[in-house]
């Protein structure tokens, strides 16, 4: 994998990750003041209890893989605060078991659940419509967080670390959305999976995971985040039916030193619609390819990866051409050619810059030329089907 040439120097444009008030302010962030609740004292709490009041705990609970869980939240606008404490499992692994099981609850925050099967799930009969997990530490679990239904999380400064899967859901059977803010996810096997649900990050971190994102029936959206020393950042699939992933967006984030942008049992990045805006790519060891129906890439740079940019039609008995924009994009110093546009893709392309790439700078034979695109100094030639000024 290629590395930085300094990290700092990636990091200077902190314009990318702070300096973005069109998009950053759309979304107020949540509060952070404790909700005004009355919590019982959490000193009996064993495990395998219910709670049905709201509580916080006072002491660490070590719960044998044998219970059926370790807590079971039902009640009514219930809040566990786990007081700084750790729920942890003891004894031999045994698979499927459950940390805290959320029948009917809103809040759960300020403490660690380690080495369930299910760190905390949202169980098939929930009657929970919005579920806050706030300050939480969700560590070695077969998965971080688990959704069997139709509710909605937020998800505020927690970390996911060691987890076979950080977030994850029954696929056809629950939706929602997991909006989540200002949280790290580390040496996941999969930081999240994306099937019928919408994920949405915001000021968020992923480092040293397996697979960022597995896409193949929701959506993912990057704001203003961090996507580093990954081995691939997402892999998807689209099949036009219930398995396809709907768009895979980035706004304002950083994707850096990834070995590769696709895993190799998935190299493509497939997807209906593929959205990259102001966003950094740098020093990752391969290229990205992308298939989509329809693609907007504005604003981006490119460098010094393993390869540029490629994009081209979904695989589909009858092809429909790529279709959209790719404007004042950067493409510097990659291997291979800077922008690939694979014919048929017919995307307008317009103000793009494309120096020093081992490859041509922008090859694009069937795009349509939107006009103000400059190449210099690539290996291969600068422009094929589009015209670009030297300077």
């Amino acid at each position: 994998m290629k590395q930085t040439r300094g990290f700092a120097m990636v990091m200077a444009v902190g314009t990318l990750l702070t300096g973005a008030p069109d998009v950053l302010a759309r979304d107020t962030a949540p509060s952070d003041v404790a909700p005004k609740v009355s919590l019982k004292s959490g000193h009996a709490v064993r495990c395998g209890d219910t709670l049905t009041e709201s509580t916080i705990l006072t002491h660490d609970l070590n719960c044998p893989g044998s219970a059926p869980y370790a807590l079971q939240l039902d009640g009514a606008d219930v809040l566990l605060d786990l007081g700084g404490y750790t729920i942890r499992r003891t004894g031999p692994e045994v698979p499927g078991t459950f940390g805290i099981v959320v029948t009917h609850a809103r809040m759960i925050r300020n403490g660690t659940v380690q080495g369930f099967g299910y760190g905390i799930d949202v169980s098939f009969s929930s009657t929970t419509a919005n579920l806050r997990l706030h300050e939480l530490s969700l560590l070695d679990n077969g998965y971080g967080v688990y959704s069997e239904s139709q509710t909605n999380f937020l998800i505020t400064h927690c970390r996911l670390s060691g987890n076979g899967r950080g977030l994850g859901s029954t696929f056809d059977a629950s939706t929602g959305v997991f909006d989540v803010r200002s949280s790290i996810f580390t040496h996941n096997g999969i930081a999240m999976v994306a099937d019928y649900h919408h994920i949405d990050l915001f000021d968020s971190t992923f480092t040293s995971n397996g697979l960022v994102s597995d896409c193949f029936g929701g959506s993912l959206r990057f704001r203003a985040s961090t996507i580093a020393w990954n081995d691939a950042v997402g892999r998807m699939l689209v099949d036009q039916g219930p398995h396809t992933c709907g768009e895979m967006r980035f706004e304002n984030s950083l994707i850096a030193n990834n070995a590769a942008f696709a895993p190799a049992d998935r190299p493509v990045w497939v997807t209906n619609r593929l959205a990259m805006i102001n966003t950094m790519a740098v020093s990752n060891g391969l290229g990205l390819q992308a298939s989509a129906l329809t693609v907007y890439v504005d604003g981006n740079t490119f460098h010094d990866n393993g390869g540029g940019l490629t994009l081209s039609d979904l695989p589909a008995p009858v092809p429909v051409p790529l279709t959209g924009i790719v404007r004042g994009n950067q493409f510097l110093a990659n291997d291979g050619d800077g922008l690939r546009v694979q014919p048929p893709s017919t995307p307008t392309v317009i103000d793009n810059l494309a120096l020093n790439n081992t490859g041509f700078g922008i090859y694009a034979p069937t795009a349509f030329d939107g006009g103000g695109n400059v190449a210099r100094n690539n290996t291969a030639g600068n422009c094929v089907g589009i015209v670009c000024a030297m300077d």
